[in-house]
């Protein structure tokens, strides 16, 4: 970041900082707010031609615990917003916006008028960066995925920025905590220790990256689960393998080899430098690190020969030139058909001029999910279809029992979004009665498959919501006996823990929004309601006056309120408790939905709440507003 940029952005923060005491035509101009643009360069956001400005307007926006401008467009759409969210006047968020969502978000987290973190979200992304000398570049990264990190990676590539690279890549303390053993740790950190110079040399020969070179695309398979044993890794591991990325060059694609990734919490990491294929013979590593078969010793991977061919290259080209000029919802079905009708012709080349099932395999599920999304969230209705044409084609020609399970469910999810789409309410009892028989009959035909364990799950799910706790028990349980280490398994578990809760002790510790932990256990010799929320969820907000209500009521005589929020993060949470002055405790741990405190218990819908005896005990696991009134007299009683 320039001086100039930080002065600029100081001088808007102070002019904003009165904002909530002037009337809406004391607001800046157009032309001044829309000077701002995001810290970071690689964000698409909306600007309107300097031609439309005229019929854009800044207003003054005034909330309980937060004031600030908002920009509108010349058809009424967000633009930007500038906000003081902590009630100091002075602005420490600006948030830019595209179609109508908000994409990034520059951050002020210490109130110094300087931005220390970065967010994309919505159609940007998933990225949460850090700032720590507050210079406009990314120290390191809270949250980001293996997509985005081919992606950043590839940028710090192209402009051999060695530090941007290095902030991808997994770090000493990462690997600790991952739990990684030697030799591998060895390896991989051997492999990061050594990448300033791996890029240097990379780059002096490589014709592939250069300053104009751009990610177009992620390739790569499912991660996978390496479980936790005693010679790789002393935790459960989340690895991708052999990921690759499509890269542009002046109108030539390219393919890079990233290799292995590991998860670390929320974000993805490199565990090495990528390598460009070029030419027709170049040495990449097989397999990474890690996901490598030990037999009686710690076997590391060997090296092999790998080329990309004329014809492949040209079908890439084709592939990327398609996809940057690929249709929006709004060009109309014929266009999305013509769209997704040219894609698989494609595909099914590649697929052809593959050189090993591998890559044939990792093609028709690229092909497979593109259809799916299609048919899924724009109603394409030919895709189901072609879909299901390859579902034959695929059980009919393929020996890979892996691949034959992922086309027949991605079918299967597709069939039956579409008969949702078009059925009647009066029929739709029928529709997800198909859908439970398609599920178990799918189980039967591919019970060690990884979708298989969604299959369970999505089951006993439905039959829990229709109150049918006996088979929604006997799907857990059968969840968790033969896919205990899926995520879907992990959640099963956690969905026997709660609907086995009552009569038990609760354990329940976490993160406190205001800092420290939250043990359960603090609040023995009081009546408990535990509350599973977020600040999205419709219903958590139409119960929240009357628990209030009983709060105040009751709270002198032995009754507390925790909280446990599912929100992607602690500002909405923090925001929602203050514009609704709740004054009990909340624990808040990363990950939102998928969060600890929500795998833990299985937790399917919001609010989820548990009314808990002064022992400490559970009496009911999912608890109403009317089962509190009804209960808590009597509870306060208990001695």
């Amino acid at each position: 970041m320039s001086i100039g940029r930080i002065s600029f952005l100081t001088v808007f923060a102070t002019l904003i900082l009165f904002s909530h005491s002037l009337p809406a035509a004391d607001a800046p101009s157009v032309e001044l707010a829309l000077t701002f643009k995001p810290i970071q360069s690689d964000i698409e956001i909306e600007i309107p031609d300097k031609a439309d400005y005229g019929r854009c307007k800044v207003e003054v926006e005034q909330g309980k615990n937060s004031s600030g401008w908002i920009v509108y467009g010349p058809n009424g759409q967000v633009l930007r917003r500038f906000v003081d969210t902590n009630g100091d006047n002075v602005v420490d968020q600006w948030r830019y916006f595209n179609r109508g969502l908000e994409v990034y978000r520059d951050i002020d987290s210490n109130n110094n008028n300087k931005v220390d973190g970065s967010r994309w979200m919505n159609l940007a992304g998933t990225r949460w960066g850090i700032d720590k000398n507050e210079d406009g570049e990314i120290d390191e990264w809270n949250m980001i995925s293996a997509e985005e990190v081919t992606r950043v990676a590839m940028n710090a590539l192209a402009k051999n920025d060695t530090k941007a690279f290095k902030t991808l890549m997994i770090t000493e303390a990462e690997l600790a905590d991952a739990g990684i053993q030697n030799p591998f740790a060895d390896k991989i950190r051997e492999s990061v220790n050594s990448a300033a110079k791996d890029i240097t040399t990379m780059l002096s020969k490589t014709k592939m990256i250069t300053p104009d070179t751009i990610w177009v695309r992620f390739d790569g398979s499912m991660p996978g689960l390496i479980p936790a044993d005693d010679i790789k890794t002393k935790k459960d591991l989340h690895v991708f393998e052999n990921v690759m990325a499509i890269v542009d060059t002046k109108g030539k694609s390219g393919l890079i080899q990233f290799g292995e990734l590991i998860r670390v919490g929320n974000a993805w990491r490199l565990t090495q430098v990528p390598l460009p294929i070029e030419g027709e013979s170049i040495q990449v590593t097989e397999g990474g690190i890690l996901m490598q078969p030990v037999a009686g010793t710690n076997t590391l991977p060997t090296n092999t020969t790998v080329g990309l061919s004329k014809e492949m290259q040209a079908l890439l080209d084709e592939l990327q030139k398609l996809d940057q000029n690929g249709p929006t919802p709004d060009q109309g079905p014929q266009a999305i058909a013509r769209y997704n009708t040219e894609r698989v012709a494609i595909i099914e080349k590649l697929i052809a001029a593959a050189k090993n099932e591998d890559d044939r395999s990792q093609w028709t599920r690229q092909m497979v999910d593109g259809l799916a999304a299609a048919v899924q969230t724009v109603g394409y209705k030919d895709g189901l279809k072609q879909l299901q044409a390859i579902r034959d084609q695929v059980q009919k020609k393929s020996q890979d029992q892996d691949l034959i399970a992922y086309v027949t469910y991605r079918t299967l999810l597709a069939d039956y979004s579409t008969q949702l789409q078009s059925t009647q309410s009066e029929q739709l009892r029928d529709v997800q009665t198909w859908w439970l028989g398609q599920l178990e009959d799918f189980i039967k035909k591919y019970p060690t498959s990884d979708d298989a364990a969604e299959a369970m799950l999505q089951l006993a799910v439905t039959q829990e919501f229709s109150g049918k706790v006996a088979e929604s028990k006997k799907w857990y349980t059968k969840l968790v006996e033969s896919h205990a280490d899926s995520e879907a398994g992990t959640r099963g578990a956690g969905a026997l823990r709660r609907m086995n809760l009552s009569g038990t002790e609760l354990e329940l510790t976490g993160n406190s929004l205001a800092g420290g932990k939250i043990d359960a256990r603090q609040y023995r010799g009081k009546a408990l309601l535990v509350i599973f929320w977020s600040s999205w969820c419709k219903p958590c907000t139409e119960d929240l006056p009357q628990i209030q209500e009983l709060y105040n009521k009751y709270h002198s005589q032995g009754f507390d309120v925790l909280g446990i929020n599912l929100d992607a993060t602690p500002e909405l949470a923090e925001a929602y408790i203050k514009q609704h002055k709740v004054t009990w405790a909340h624990i808040h741990e990363e990950g939102g939905l998928e969060s600890a405190p929500a795998r833990d218990f299985g937790v399917i819908s919001l609010p989820t709440m548990f009314l808990v005896d002064k022992a400490g005990k559970v009496v009911n696991r999912s608890a109403t507003v009317a089962d509190l009134k009804k209960s808590l007299p009597g509870l306060l009683q208990q001695q």
